[in-house]
């Protein structure tokens, strides 16, 4: 083990919510999207990149990563290949991609695939996926946005031409590194493992660690969480900065209905100024988008908190999502310099509103609640942001991110 890692992940949420594993554990770990990534000696020692492949075709997404790959998995690194745990995106052609640069560096691949993430609900059973309990064909977010027929992994991999094996849950809890080992000496063949508990999934990570060069690991966070807990390395020094008395921006761009009754009840609370946004001002109407960037700078100039909720009809238009995010990142470009910390629910609303701040990366330090990270945003900007994706936490998750933001900024510490 050599305690460097490469995260590749399809979304920004994602990419955070893997790297803070080893972040809240004392390790150097930032989260880089666009052209920061830049390899080399100065790099953290767990590298985290946001490819934004969510919402590409299997052939764009494959290619995307190989390109990625090949810059930036250099030799002493480990490759933890970020999925979504709801199978969202291209996981599959994804992971064909990996096994291709896993080979081209060591001669042949053998991956780990274990997407389970039981804080959050999701387990895997007899090689499928469940969302608390059901089957994932039957959650709100298969309903809304699926890839595949089923979720069966073994046969979403296969799509893309990938062999895969599954490992039961009987065998997960009993010699699962004899079990490992001679699946891997089939070369260039996945492993579909099965976990139901946050040890299921310690099994897994250690019965697979000691397979470098040739094993590379496929998951969401709960696995991520896995293996930084075994795998230690030097602490990084602490994180600093001047504390802000300026308030902080939240904005909710996910359909999730959990990140929707999350709003509502960060509204009610009163702890926050509440705007909604029609989709009809962020579209077409320029003077409707300098009000609101103007109200924001009020209110957070003044040290207030700001929640900023795109709204959405019971049938929304989901090709406008992208339009619609980048239009509230052109209305609130100008409002960078006036915000003291800042949350978004949704990967591509986060990475969207991010860069057109300047951002270019987030230096992961906390995890303010399971699939929720806490970190410092690098480049034009630095102030403490959080990140959480649509689908996770419950009602209170806002309440909570809003609480932990303000002592952060204020007192100018992560502790």
């Amino acid at each position: 083990m050599t305690g460097r890692w490469l995260v590749l992940a399809d979304d920004l949420t994602g990419a955070a919510d893997c790297a803070i594993a080893f972040g809240r554990r004392g390790r150097e770990a930032a989260v880089i999207w666009g052209d920061a990534a830049i390899v080399g000696p100065d790099q953290p020692t767990v590298l985290s990149y946001d490819a934004d492949s969510r919402g590409l075709s299997a052939e764009d997404a494959a290619r995307r990563h190989a390109r990625l790959l090949a810059r930036l998995l250099e030799p002493d690194r480990m490759l933890f290949k970020k999925i979504d745990s709801t199978l969202r995106g291209q996981p599959a052609a994804e992971t064909a991609a990996a096994i291709a640069a896993m080979k081209s560096r060591a001669g042949s691949a053998f991956g780990v695939f274990a997407p389970a993430f039981p804080a959050m609900g999701r387990t895997t059973i007899d090689g499928r996926v469940y969302v608390n309990g059901r089957p994932l064909e039957e959650a709100e977010v298969w309903h809304r946005d699926h890839t595949y027929a089923c979720a069966d992994l073994a046969e979403v991999l296969v799509s893309a031409g990938i062999r895969a094996e599954t490992i039961p849950l009987s065998t997960v809890r009993g010699d699962l590194a004899t079990a490992l080992a001679r699946v891997a000496a089939l070369g260039d063949i996945v492993a579909v493992c099965d976990a139901e508990t946050e040890d299921d999934l310690d099994r897994v990570a250690r019965a697979s660690l000691s397979g470098a060069p040739l094993t590379f690991f496929i998951g969401s966070a709960g696995l991520a969480h896995a293996l930084a807990a075994i795998d230690t390395g030097q602490p990084a020094e602490a994180v600093r900065f001047a504390p802000s008395m300026r308030g902080t921006l939240i904005v909710v761009g996910s359909l999730a209905a959990v990140s929707r009754a999350a709003a509502r009840k960060l509204a009610k609370g009163g702890s926050v100024t509440h705007l909604s946004v029609a989709p009809e001002t962020l579209l077409g109407d320029p003077a409707g988008r300098a009000a609101l960037a103007a109200r924001i700078a009020e209110v957070t100039a003044s040290g207030g908190d700001m929640l900023v909720e795109i709204e959405m009809n019971a049938a929304p238009d989901m090709s406008l999502g992208p339009r619609l995010v980048q239009g509230l990142a052109d209305a609130l470009e100008a409002v960078a310099p006036q915000i003291g910390a800042f949350a978004a629910t949704g990967g591509e609303t986060a990475a969207a509103l991010l860069t057109r701040f300047g951002v270019s990366g987030i230096r992961l330090v906390d995890e303010i609640e399971p699939g929720v990270s806490l970190g410092l945003t690098l480049g034009q900007l630095s102030i403490p942001v959080a990140t959480k994706a649509g689908a996770f936490g419950d009602a209170d998750s806002l309440l909570r991110i809003g609480a932990r933001l303000r002592a952060v900024r204020t007192e100018g510490s992560f502790t």
